[in-house]
């Protein structure tokens, strides 16, 4: 038995309404990372300067060493991009989200007193802009919990958001487990808020964006000029807005850092895609603490079954009666590699099908052997199962005339008879006219070709079962 922990399912093919304030078409949401004088330095205790995300290109490290050209394009930040920037938001009424590095923050304090006057949100960005992948589990835990106490020090306030970045494997597992988050957004897998669940603590993820982001001006493929930026952004824009419209709000997050889109060239851009945007009616600008308290007021977490999580006796008591008096199915499926995509219906049901596919013909016919006779003499003393009494029911199989019930019996015989099998079919995706055409032309078909059509049958009706049970 193996497990698979990566959700590709999410919200399914239906997912929420967001629901807007003020019925919203498209939520904005721009965050501002806050990293100067939390990078890698030589003054900072690091073993090297840094070398990401700057205008020098192919920038290495330099250990021991201060790197003064990589100080200053930083330090750029701090002391033009970010006043520049805080200009251009202000004076439109654009609250905006930080993710400010603890000790950036510390280095910082007009920057900090320019952000709390503002109104902005300032989550973290943990405690330095520095590597987290190959960084120990304790010591991880240890920074994140170092970077709580800084930032309430700094800011007066413990921060009610998350984002490392540069993060390991275990970062949204260390930063939901403080339960002291009311989001966190290391992740960049949907275009809305979810809800993970870490032991018994429901944590609300809000995806962040490595694309519409002006990082892309420091990497390859990335952005040239300010012009670029826009198209991309508004493109986006256009995208999801136009999804919004047609009753499908959605998130738009856009990642800006002080040292880049501060740049005037770069900075254009921006401002051209500002003016695009707030032209448009129904646009919210959010903060990230916003999103998450309309999400946890309009979406709270739900608690629901997880098929993947269950014990093996858990799982086939549960499931053990989907394909009909044959438990060794859901028995088989459990071993499988299943993960958050089977704790849907669909998902589940794929697994179970697969179980019942590798078996082999004999105890395949075996499964379609156990199921009643439509309209039977199990049916008429009422000794079905919970679920064929009320598939049969839907078709008002259990209110036949006599001349239909003596319509059914023969056919049930002579079906029988020819193929050594009961007629299956999916009961509840019929009427009791097409069951009953559906009889008369399937008996007449070779055997093979039928116990193809009953397993197919078989495999829908457990589809339709399992929908009954799981989202």
């Amino acid at each position: 038995m193996t497990r698979y922990p990566r959700d590709f399912r999410g919200h399914g093919p239906n997912p929420p309404d967001a629901a807007w304030p003020g019925g919203a078409k498209i939520a904005i949401s721009l965050v501002l990372n806050y990293e100067e004088g939390g990078e890698n330095n030589i003054l900072h205790g690091d073993a090297g300067s840094e070398a990401f995300l700057s205008d020098i290109a192919g920038a290495q490290p330099w250990p021991g060493l201060r790197h003064w050209n990589m100080e200053s394009l930083y330090d750029y930040g701090a002391r033009a991009g970010f006043w520049r920037l805080h200009r251009l938001f202000t004076r439109r009424g654009i609250p905006v989200t930080i993710y400010g590095v603890a000790t950036a923050l510390a280095r910082n304090p007009e920057q900090v007193a320019a952000m709390q006057e503002a109104g902005w949100e300032i989550a973290s960005h943990g405690l330095k802009w520095v590597e987290h992948r190959d960084m120990p589990e304790a010591d991880e835990a240890a920074a994140i919990a170092e970077a709580f106490r800084l930032h309430e020090e700094v800011t007066g306030a413990p921060p009610s958001g998350w984002y490392t970045g540069r993060c390991s494997m275990n970062t949204v597992r260390l930063t939901a487990e403080t339960g002291r988050l009311a989001w966190i957004s290391d992740t960049y897998d949907d275009d809305l808020p979810w809800w993970l669940k870490t032991g018994d603590h429901d944590q609300l993820v809000i995806p962040y964006t490595l694309e519409a982001n002006d990082m892309r001006f420091a990497t390859a493929p990335g952005y040239i000029t300010g012009e670029q930026f826009f198209t991309y952004l508004k493109d986006s824009f256009d995208v999801l807005y136009a999804e919004g419209v047609a009753g499908h709000a959605k998130m738009f997050s856009i990642g800006l850092h002080n040292r880049l889109i501060g740049r005037p060239g770069k900075f254009a851009g921006l401002q051209k895609f500002l003016d695009y945007a707030q032209s448009h009616e129904g646009v919210w600008f959010p903060r990230r603490i916003d999103i998450a308290d309309h999400w946890r007021r309009t979406h709270p977490p739900v608690a629901q079954e997880r098929p993947s999580q269950m014990s093996r006796a858990a799982f086939v008591a549960r499931f053990g009666g989907i394909y009909e008096h044959s438990p060794w199915i859901a028995d088989q499926a459990w071993e499988l590699e299943l993960g958050p995509a089977h704790d849907s219906a669909v998902g589940l049901a794929s697994a179970l099908a697969r179980a019942f596919r590798r078996a082999s013909p004999e105890a395949r016919l075996q499964v379609l052997r156990a199921h009643p006779d439509l309209a039977g003499k199990l049916a008429a003393a009422k000794r079905l199962t919970a679920s064929s009494t009320s598939e049969q029911a839907s078709a008002a199989l259990d209110a036949l005339t006599d001349a239909e019930r003596a319509t059914f019996q023969r056919l049930n015989t002579a079906y029988t008879a020819r193929h050594g099998f009961p007629f299956i079919i999916a009961v509840r995706d019929n009427t009791r006219a097409s069951i009953l055409a559906a009889f008369e032309a399937r008996l007449a078909n070779d055997s093979e070709t039928e116990f193809k059509t009953a397993c197919t049958q078989v495999e829908r009706i457990a589809t339709l079962r399992l929908k009954d049970l799981l989202p």
